[in-house]
């Protein structure tokens, strides 16, 4: 057993959410690049990196052009243009600014993809509903935080099922976006499917029934990662506070 799956999943659920939130407060370039690196480190010494990279780069490709295009062509502050096409202009202190918020938004999702491709379901739900979470609530909670990892390996598992029947792929934008559409329709009638058959066993092993729980699944925990858990909850909150000051003694 590692050192990772030796921590409480609300240990790395803390870490997760107090550092998306620390580097959302902090807005410093140098805190999300070491952010990004710290993930990027732990992701490929715990195995995770070839499953969680193609899901950040999902997320941030989009959001990435977005804010490029919305603050590189028309940032209002920006002064020193470097190029313009009629209403557009491209500025530096437009790249300069979107590129920061690329920044920012990359190490809150590798932060969060991290911890979802890190925990185990079973193992948060049993952390969460050992703290007095009721079940039902534990599992959606738990489900909704590892819903990325579970879409991606059913997209990839119905991938190699229509390649072995003679799908064909290229690198063409053409070929991708067919092979995304005949992939998209299997995978969320997988998905409903899979909802209503989780639900019908959660409903037959009475986890909406009220009562004290127990569970054969014990979780290890400390004095010293719930002390853990508290600093960096206080930590995330400090930040948060000492941000909004900032911008009201700003405004």
């Amino acid at each position: 057993m590692t050192r990772r799956t030796r921590l409480n999943p609300l240990t790395w659920l803390a870490a997760a959410g107090s550092t998306a939130a620390i580097t959302t407060a902090a807005a410093s370039w140098q805190l999300s690049v070491a952010v990004v690196a710290a993930c990027l480190g732990l992701s490929l010494t715990g195995g995770t990196a070839r499953r969680m990279l193609p899901a950040a780069a999902a997320v941030l490709v989009p959001f990435g052009l977005s804010l490029l295009v919305l603050h590189g062509l028309f940032f209002p502050e920006g002064r020193t243009v470097l190029a313009e096409w009629g209403p557009a202009r491209i500025t530096a202190e437009g790249l300069d600014f979107a590129g920061q918020r690329i920044l920012q938004l990359a190490a809150v999702v590798m932060a969060l993809l991290l911890f979802s491709f890190s925990v185990r379901v079973p193992d948060l739900v049993a952390a969460l509903s050992a703290r007095g979470v009721q079940g039902r609530f534990a599992f959606v909670l738990a489900s909704t935080l590892t819903l990325l990892p579970a879409i991606a390996a059913r997209a990839q598992r119905i991938r190699q099922a229509q390649e072995s029947r003679g799908l064909v792929v290229t690198r063409s934008l053409v070929s991708r976006v067919g092979a995304f559409r005949l992939q998209a329709v299997p995978l969320v009638l997988s998905l409903i499917e899979d909802a209503g058959t989780r639900a019908a066993v959660l409903e037959a092993r009475g986890l909406s029934s009220p009562g004290p729980r127990t569970s054969y699944r014990e979780i290890p925990d400390s004095s010293l990662q719930r002390t853990a858990r508290a600093v960096l909850v206080l930590l995330a909150v400090a930040a948060v506070v000492l941000r909004v000051v900032q911008a009201g003694a700003g405004g």
